[in-house]
């Protein structure tokens, strides 16, 4: 596939990690068709990620939040730790009320929601090819909420308090994983993920794993 477009311009090089193939092909396509754009690869796994990003080197990753295995905020930690000048963004249709500023803390320069439109999603690739930092004007709002209130004591008992493990462990249980099943998923120990379980029913205010249970199906279903 040729690499240039109009004059000598080089396409910037993007590299897709979703473990969707029709959300990776179809995505692949909707961006080789841009003149400035070149889908240089992609992986379902963050071990295939890291693997052929040593490989391509591309200018762009853009990164699915819920992967299989390893979640796509662990990737994040992961491409920066090995690449720090690595530009990434984060592609998800999970609530950017609840992941936007998790990926950002662990190095991407953007979020975009998959359900927004074609020329948004467009426009936030462009903005990190250019250095910038992408947020939706919902999540301008609420950083810039954030920040005004920074001195303010935390408030509520919701999921956002949860850490970053914390938050993957709690969605693994609301998909009906097992102590065990969620180790050997992340890699931890059983003592680990029951250590994360103790931590999220004191976030929350959950008396026992019966309830955590339910309350983590219970928020898991009502998102998209």
């Amino acid at each position: 596939m040729p690499t240039k477009s109009d004059g000598n311009q080089r396409k910037r090089q993007i590299f897709l990690v979703d473990d969707h193939p029709i959300m990776r092909e179809g995505f692949a396509q909707l961006l080789n068709h841009e003149r400035d754009l070149r889908v240089c690869g992609h992986a379902a796994t963050a071990a295939k990620a890291l693997e052929s990003l040593e490989i391509l080197k591309p200018d762009l990753v853009i990164v699915d939040i819920a992967l299989n295995g390893t979640s796509g905020i662990e990737l994040i930690k992961s491409i920066q730790a090995r690449r720090p000048t690595q530009l990434i963004l984060a592609l998800s249709m999970h609530d950017e009320s609840i992941h936007g500023e998790r990926a950002l803390r662990a190095g991407a320069r953007g979020y975009a929601m998959k359900s927004e439109p074609t020329e948004e999603i467009m426009s936030a690739i462009r903005e990190v090819l250019r250095g910038e930092i992408y947020l939706s004007k919902r999540m301008r709002s609420l950083v810039v909420e954030k920040f005004l209130h920074a001195d303010s004591p935390p408030t509520g008992s919701g999921v956002a308090q949860l850490s970053d493990r914390e938050l993957e462990v709690f969605q693994l249980i609301g998909n009906g994983r097992k102590t065990r099943q969620i180790a050997a998923q992340l890699h931890l120990s059983v003592k680990t993920i029951e250590t994360y379980r103790a931590h999220i029913k004191e976030k929350l205010h959950l008396q026992d794993g019966t309830e955590l249970v339910r309350h983590a199906v219970r928020w898991m279903s009502s998102q998209p």
